[in-house]
């Protein structure tokens, strides 16, 4: 793999954690945060299969 695949996979990730966080908002405006939790949950539990773990460390 070569550095710019890395930056190009970044850059991605980047991209999909933004949408990511557009929908949780989105979702929590719409139902009035009233399952803001569960919104955070799925939201969470989506992204680890996804492998986009915010709470695991970047690979270099």
């Amino acid at each position: 793999m070569g550095i710019f695949d890395r930056f190009k996979n970044r850059h991605a990730q980047d991209k999909a954690r933004d949408m990511s966080d557009t929908a949780e908002r989105k979702a929590n405006d719409k139902t009035g945060n009233k399952y803001e939790s569960q919104v955070d949950d799925a939201q969470q539990r989506m992204e680890r299969e996804l492998g986009m773990d915010r709470d695991r460390p970047e690979q270099p």
